[in-house]
């Protein structure tokens, strides 16, 4: 799944660097699906509080799926998404996506709640065989 750069974006990062702004509405074009998730749940956060918002139904389609999994695989995307949303990622699998607030402007790495969340215990109690190839 790639990103749907613009003539006029791929011109400007031949000149040089791009500002984070430009490049998440990139994001946001290329990836809507994976951007919508990551803004609900970084809303909700926001909104509810709690220690961190989480996404546990599966993309509807193959296409969903491939765009959260760019999104999340890709530093550069992943970063610039934690940055825009003030939050800190994690993912555990295709469905388990989560947000974790950031401390001081910078994503809540430290949390217990992310250190458990990022667990291979964790990890391991998400698993399920329906689950096998997602």
């Amino acid at each position: 799944m790639s990103l749907d750069v613009t003539p006029d974006l791929l011109a400007a990062a031949e000149r040089g660097e791009i500002a984070d702004a430009e490049f998440a509405d990139c994001v946001r074009t290329s990836l809507p699906y994976a951007w919508s998730m990551i803004s609900t749940l970084s809303t909700r956060l926001h909104v509810e509080g709690g220690p961190f918002a989480d996404n546990t139904t599966p993309p509807a389609t193959e296409p969903e799926r491939g765009q959260l999994l760019r999104a999340l695989a890709s530093d550069a995307i992943r970063g610039c998404l934690e940055r825009y949303f003030g939050v800190k990622l994690a993912f555990q699998n295709c469905h388990r996506v989560a947000v974790f607030p950031a401390a001081d402007g910078e994503p809540g790495m430290e949390s217990g709640a992310y250190r458990r969340f990022v667990s291979p215990r964790a990890q391991l109690l998400n698993q399920s065989p329906e689950l096998r190839d997602c």
